[in-house]
């Protein structure tokens, strides 16, 4: 039998509790009609401790614990071939065709999930594989991680982005608040700047936003992804699915980065995160590597620096639009940030669109705002001159009211006059 089989079936060890006087003395409380919640505040033990004790069902000096129900030798098999067969490899589905199967038998599921562990294990087999080195300037890979980080006192959800050059192991690594495809090209276009130039090809998992499906042709690169890697010049491959070793480089940078850039450190902010990652990937850079025993920069500066081809000047990658209503107070809700426009445009549609690390506000193509991408989360970002105009001067009927006065040396029917001249333009009687 296998041996997490074996420790399934195995029942715990009874614990020491109470020792006899204190047994007996819970029996005699009790008896002289104490309640239970005095008994067991006075030993200070639990209610049900209390009341065995008095039913005479537990010894004296140790807890009989229930002990876990262990599976027979038969039932182990039915439940492997449930989980090799129709359950599919699922527990909870083990555990209902089984007790479909025995209705008498009252089994758990966590009782399912410890039999079933050992199933599973027996039947991971360590797949061998060869490490694949590249040639300076080869290749690039690129993966998020999602860590938990303390930012202004409340834990939040941050992505990591991290590229790793092949053959240096030089890593680049930027947060981020979401996995879109924006975050993507923001994020390799930050990266290809930061190693200031461009590798021959770059490895990506099967994220939807990089590669939509895996055919008898090859794989299917998101139209978008696809235009800015033919624009840079880098070739895109796709890792098989399930076969995350073929990105091992940088699947080994993304558990660097969460584990000694981020660690349980906290911050004040977002922006404080993003730049302790500039500055630990200086030092990172500068340790020796385990695979390589070199420093990534001085492998990067010796030999695969020259081997990168210079980088093309392009325009930050633009997200798809997103289509947000202008509110009465002149901002516009993104990313749970809020950003102002002109007021002129209250009520409106207007398209929101990130380049790169820029917010650009169109309404029918005409770019009507700009701001920087606030990471904050709640954040707000304005520019003064969106309201300048906004506040009236004082309204007429709040100014002193004018009278009209009768002109030095005109007559007494000045008023008259004046009443009958206007009766006339207006077509009134004289």
């Amino acid at each position: 039998m296998d041996a997490g089989l074996e420790r399934v079936a195995a029942p715990e060890q009874e614990a020491a509790v109470v020792d006899r006087e204190v047994a007996d003395a819970i029996r005699t409380l009790i008896a002289m009609g104490k309640g239970v919640r005095a008994v067991a505040r006075q030993f200070g033990v639990s209610r049900n401790t209390v009341r065995g004790y008095a039913r005479g069902c537990r010894t004296p000096g140790v807890q009989e614990r229930a002990k876990r129900r262990a599976f027979s030798a038969s039932e182990l098999g039915v439940l492997e071939t449930l989980w090799r067969g129709p359950a599919g490899g699922n527990a909870v589905v083990v555990r209902e065709l089984f007790v479909a199967a025995h209705p008498e038998r009252s089994v758990s599921l966590r009782a399912v999930q410890r039999a079933v562990a050992g199933f599973r294990r027996a039947a991971v087999t360590p797949e061998p594989c060869v490490r694949f080195e590249t040639e300076p300037g080869e290749q690039l890979q690129i993966d998020f991680g999602e860590v938990r980080v303390l930012i202004a006192g409340v834990m939040e959800r941050i992505y990591l982005f991290v590229a790793t050059l092949g053959f240096s192991r030089r890593t680049f690594v930027r947060a981020t608040r979401s996995q879109r495809q924006e975050e993507w090209l923001a994020g390799l276009q930050a990266a290809l700047e930061h190693f200031g130039g461009v590798p021959r090809q770059v490895v990506v998992d099967n994220a939807r936003a990089l590669i939509l499906s895996h055919g008898d042709g090859g794989p299917v690169v998101h139209p978008a992804f696809a235009a800015y890697c033919r624009d840079v010049g880098m070739v895109v491959h796709a890792c098989r699915p399930y076969r995350a070793q073929t990105k091992g480089k940088v699947e080994s940078g993304v558990k660097y980065a969460k584990r000694n850039g981020v660690a349980k450190r906290p911050f004040d902010s977002f922006e404080a995160l993003r730049e302790h990652l500039k500055a630990w990937m200086v030092h990172a850079d500068d340790r020796i590597h385990g695979t390589t025993h070199q420093r990534p920069s001085t492998r990067f500066a010796e030999q695969e620096a020259a081997a990168l081809r210079p980088l093309v000047t392009l325009p930050p990658p633009r997200s798809r639009p997103k289509r947000r209503v202008v509110a009465k107070d002149c901002f516009v809700n993104y990313d749970t940030a809020r950003y102002s426009v002109p007021y002129a445009w209250v009520g409106k549609t207007l398209d929101v669109i990130r380049c790169g690390d820029l917010l650009l506000f169109e309404y029918a193509g005409v770019v009507v705002a700009r701001h920087k991408y606030c990471g904050e989360r709640h954040g707000q970002v304005s520019d003064p001159q969106h309201f300048a105009g906004i506040f009236r001067s004082t309204p007429t009927s709040l100014a002193e009211p004018v009278v009209a006065r009768r002109p030095e040396g005109e007559r007494s029917d000045w008023g008259a006059s004046r009443l009958a001249e206007h009766a006339q333009i207006v077509g009134g009687a004289a």
